[in-house]
């Protein structure tokens, strides 16, 4: 799930538009907003963040001062250096990815994931992705 989440955040950096102020990872997680709040609401998607979150913070230090806003949003990436942000990102990111597929299977993921990215597809050969899952 850690090499999808960075799939993820190499494709938002290949996009170009991150700024100084903002990390590629806080980027995914904005763009998986609109889709995840589609299906669960806005309340339900700032629960999974906030879960895959506290997940994450087991297994990182540098999460410790990173907090879900009311509004969705991360906070405290800033703070670190820009690659350090996108790395500990990822890992809130796969977290958020787990309990996506946990909750409503990788198939539904797949095609979230594919709603927030029409034009992103994962590394060649990336274990969790599977083009044909969509065409069901």
């Amino acid at each position: 799930m850690l090499d999808l989440a960075r799939d993820l955040i190499a494709h938002e950096i290949a996009e170009g538009e991150i700024t100084n102020a903002d990390s590629a990872a806080a980027r995914v997680t904005e763009r998986l907003r609109r889709p995840i709040s589609t299906l669960a609401g806005d309340t339900g998607f700032r629960s999974l963040l906030a879960r895959a979150l506290s997940l994450a913070k087991t297994h990182s230090l540098a999460l410790g001062s990173v907090q879900v806003r009311s509004d969705g949003s991360l906070t405290g990436l800033e703070r670190l250096s820009n690659g350090n942000a996108d790395e500990v990102g990822a890992a809130v990111i796969a977290k958020l990815l787990e309990l996506l597929m946990n909750f409503i299977g990788e198939a539904l993921t797949l095609s979230l994931l594919q709603e927030g990215w029409p034009d992103w597809s994962p590394s060649k050969g990336h274990p969790h992705w599977n083009p044909n899952d969509l065409e069901e």
